[in-house]
């Protein structure tokens, strides 16, 4: 029996996939308070706003972090894992004229 590499080993992609999940979970909390710190900020040093501004500026903050947090976590997870080690590059070496 071989041992698969990166996400295809069935235990390390569980691994893999409960860190990613557990760093989103903070992510999102963590993007939530800074979304409700803008929202305060805004009330403190604007006055009273409408709730649905002050709604949409926490969901646009919120899914701001959340977005950069989910590109560089799959980044990072695919790195981590040792699946990006696994592509087969037949382009770069035509590319840099290596032999």
């Amino acid at each position: 029996m071989t041992n698969r590499p990166g996400l295809d080993d069935h235990r390390q992609a569980q691994f893999a996939w409960a860190r990613f999940r557990r760093i989103m979970w903070w992510m999102a909390a963590f993007g939530l308070a800074v979304g409700l710190v803008v929202a305060g900020l805004l009330w403190v040093f604007r006055g009273p706003l409408p709730l649905l501004f002050l709604g949409m500026t926490i969901a646009g903050v919120w899914s701001t972090i959340m977005m950069a947090a989910l590109l560089m976590g799959l980044m990072f997870l695919s790195s981590g894992t040792g699946h990006d080690d696994q592509v087969d590059d037949r382009i770069s070496p035509e590319i840099l004229d290596e032999d």
